[in-house]
């Protein structure tokens, strides 16, 4: 590295927070695990960020935030060769697709006119209700028979 001072995670983080307000070191953390960055370690296993590391930082929570890409994306472009994100390259507007609420993008999605019309159709449509089954008739009780025994004679007396 080019660079001879070092940053703690503490550092890098309080260094984002006021642009980023969402950062944390547990995502830091994540986006090494993810192979998004690899700070140098010192002997005793301590991160060493470095100011490019900060600028790689910055590039993607700024790549997440503003372009909504996900970090497979993120990985990908700073794999490219020659990619340095310290020039913070703008993303061409054909390559990002308008944001939905859909998981799948349009253009994976294989539907012909007839197909779109039924699935509308689907969407749209009351589902009938189903009959309500009829309530069976209360009947009353009768009345019990009960059986009383004769009463005792009455002695006279």
């Amino acid at each position: 590295m080019t660079d001879t001072r070092h940053h703690s995670i503490g550092e890098v983080l309080s260094m984002l927070k006021e642009e980023h307000a969402d950062v944390t070191i547990s995502k830091i953390r994540f986006f090494e695990s993810q192979g998004l960055i690899d700070p140098e370690r010192t002997p005793s296993g301590y991160r060493k960020f470095y100011d490019t590391d900060v600028e790689r930082l910055r590039w993607i929570l700024v790549q997440q935030r503003d372009n909504f890409l996900p970090l497979k994306v993120i990985k990908r472009r700073l794999e490219e060769a020659g990619f340095d994100p310290a020039t913070d390259v703008p993303l061409p507007e054909t390559e990002l697709p308008e944001p939905t609420l859909f998981t799948r993008r349009e253009d994976e999605i294989d539907l012909t006119e007839d197909a779109a019309t039924a699935v509308a159709a689907e969407v749209t449509e009351e589902p009938e209700p189903e009959p309500e089954p009829e309530p069976e008739p209360e009947t009353e009780p009768g009345p019990v028979a009960v059986e009383v025994p004769p009463a005792p004679p009455v002695a006279d007396g």
